[in-house]
């Protein structure tokens, strides 16, 4: 499932959305379900309650609403859902933009990853650079890798 958080953005607007999507299907993954949400932070948390209790959503993927102004929930929505925090995808992901991208403005980027039940969860920044990022040097090397560890405890 992808979650594009913006107050602005449509489904005829949303790149980095549809990135997400063709990026994950390119790589051999189905994306089941597909939502633009307005970032308040119940709003979200909503949204991730729900597809972490459905069988046919193994993954979360979510852009936008990271930032740092009082507008800006996904950090902590996102957050407050986890079972389980992934510390590394936030801290490799500023490494990597630091490094590749963005230089010292990477401090301001709260990307978050972790596990609700058995659902994988990825939130990153809005931007289409980001998500190509995190897409292609974290998630995509790693997703398949995530979920069979998610899904060892229910064999």
């Amino acid at each position: 499932m992808i979650i594009t958080v913006s107050d602005t953005r449509t489904k005829e607007t949303d790149k980095s959305g549809k990135l997400m999507q063709e990026l994950l299907e390119e790589n051999g993954f189905q994306v089941v379900d597909y939502h633009i949400v307005k970032d308040e932070y119940t709003a979200i948390q909503t949204l991730i309650r729900d597809a972490s209790v459905r069988v046919d959503i193994e993954a979360i993927l979510l852009n936008g609403g990271t930032g740092i102004t009082l507008r800006d929930t996904t950090y902590e929505a996102v957050r407050d859902t986890l079972d389980k925090e992934m510390p590394g995808f936030g801290e490799i992901f500023r490494y990597l933009s630091y490094v590749e991208d963005i230089g010292s403005a990477a401090i301001l980027s709260r990307a978050i990853a972790g596990v609700r039940g058995n659902t994988a969860i990825f939130s990153t920044p809005g931007s289409s650079g980001a998500v190509k990022l995190a897409m292609n040097k974290l998630i995509l090397p790693e997703l398949t890798h995530v979920m069979r560890e998610i899904y060892k405890d229910r064999k």
